[in-house]
């Protein structure tokens, strides 16, 4: 008998699909924001919202990074190609958030002032750390996002290929059904 389980535990199977709303709604108003005017009354509470999600997103994928170490996962199928492919893709999005990461936190900082996170906790800001650090990090933030959509399209599409193609568990996996 295997010790591989069949299906993702719940709190994968919740931190995962948590973690793709909020990543898709995240990207949406990133697009929205940057086209707010100064006198929209959105000025100064998107960007608020965004970074402290942001932040909140950050340490949700650091726990997701480390219960991901900690358990078993299923057995990846399909093909060895197809298998290599998956893990290099997790591996991309895990390193393209960390990306994202960093560079909207040196966006946000760069004026040393901390993120404000909802009014529970402060990050402290680092400053500027180097000439031109918003907009270098701003146009990294940017590219990074959109790296990371069309990655998690290229996934969404994979595991709907494995359900209505290969007729497999890769989709009910991580739905919970087996």
């Amino acid at each position: 008998m295997s010790s591989q389980p069949a299906q993702y535990n719940l709190v994968v199977r919740l931190v995962h699909w948590i973690s793709a709303v909020i990543i898709i709604g995240m990207f949406a108003v990133g697009i929205w924001m940057v086209d707010l005017s100064y006198y929209s009354s959105w000025y100064q509470t998107a960007p608020h919202w965004h970074k402290s999600i942001g932040i909140l997103l950050a340490l949700l994928t650091l726990f997701r990074v480390v219960t991901k170490v900690v358990t078993l996962s299923p057995k990846v199928e399909g093909s060895n190609l197809e298998r290599v492919m998956a893990k290099a893709a997790h591996h991309f999005i895990y390193l393209d958030l960390l990306v994202i990461f960093v560079s909207g936190y040196l966006i946000s900082t760069e004026d040393g002032r901390g993120i404000d996170v909802f009014n529970w906790f402060t990050v402290p800001g680092a400053g500027a750390l180097f000439e031109g650090q918003a907009d270098l990090a701003g146009l990294i933030h940017f590219y990074a996002a959109w790296a990371l959509i069309l990655t998690a399209v290229v996934h969404a599409l994979a595991a709907l290929k494995h359900h209505f193609i290969n007729k497999d568990n890769t989709l009910r996996k991580m739905i919970g059904v087996s």
